[in-house]
């Protein structure tokens, strides 16, 4: 069933992007940034469950494999090089919040499209899916704004 891939390979995106929101806000706890993203790691747990909700009751089974290639390829890229050998540097929170941004507008991407079809599944009638789609709206909103103070700082060398 296609669906069911779909939503696994969603799945696996959504523990990579677990992984990554909790270590970056890890990272950041006690600065400007880190209040945002230990919301926003909490929101992308809730989200993942809904996703796992969402499957039960289509009756898809989870793809363990896919899901440990989705929090594998999240360490995998850790081993980036930040300029720095063994710290955090700025650079490594712009790339952090850039590749929350790109994992919140597929998630968004995934709600949208199940939307869609929401008329011919009747079991996703009775989801959350436009709260889904705008909570997902205002954490890309959110991100952008983050990303843009932390621009200056990884790039320049100085503060937003």
């Amino acid at each position: 069933m296609l669906l069911a891939i779909y939503l696994n390979d969603h799945l696996a995106g959504a523990t990579g992007g677990r992984g990554l929101a909790r270590r970056a806000a890890a990272n950041n706890r006690g600065s400007d940034y880190g209040s945002f993203l230990e919301r926003l790691a909490v929101q992308i747990d809730e989200d993942r469950d809904s996703l796992i909700e969402l499957m039960g009751a289509l009756d898809i089974d989870v793809d363990h494999f896919k899901v440990i290639g989705g929090w594998a390829a999240e360490k995998v890229g850790r081993l980036k090089l930040n300029g720095h050998w063994f710290s955090y540097s700025p650079l490594s929170r712009l790339l952090e919040l850039e590749g929350l941004t790109l994992g919140v507008r597929g998630k968004l991407a995934l709600w949208l499209a199940l939307n869609e079809i929401e008329d011919k599944e009747p079991r996703l009638a009775a989801r959350n899916l436009q709260e889904l789609i705008e909570r997902a709206e205002d954490q890309l909103i959110q991100l952008e704004e983050y990303r843009l103070l932390a621009v200056p700082e990884a790039l320049s060398g100085t503060p937003g």
